[in-house]
């Protein structure tokens, strides 16, 4: 499967962004997905997760209240709505899936990647 985030951009603190990523192929509703982000000179961290048929979500303590992942199998696309950004949300935002049944929050547990779009948020 291939992956395409998109949705990024520069946003002051308080404001809110949409990411969306994408996937080709038909197995999409197969696949459990993952949100991540990268901060510079930071490791790649778990944002958020959701099972394959968007009943089920996990999210890092961090974006907990603030973020929302959801899917849509007919769209072939997984979202991420995130509200209230703080500056410690900026980081490149990278979409993955996986075939794992359970919550995966590591990225050795992702066996795919979309590219990564770039989120600033300005204080």
């Amino acid at each position: 499967v291939q992956l395409q985030a998109s949705g990024g951009g520069l946003v002051q603190s308080g404001g809110s962004l949409r990411l969306s990523c994408a996937a080709s192929g038909r197995a999409f509703s197969r696949y459990a997905m993952g949100w991540f982000r990268q901060a510079p000179g930071k490791e790649r961290e778990f944002v958020a997760h959701i099972n394959w048929s968007g009943l089920n979500t996990y999210y890092a303590d961090s974006v907990k209240g603030r973020f929302t992942i959801s899917r849509d199998n007919a769209k072939n696309t997984v979202y991420l709505q995130m509200n209230s950004l703080k500056p410690e949300d900026t980081a490149v935002y990278y979409c993955a899936a996986t075939f794992r049944t359970t919550i995966a929050t590591t990225t050795r547990e992702y066996a795919y990647w979309g590219q990564g779009t770039q989120v600033t948020v300005s204080s």
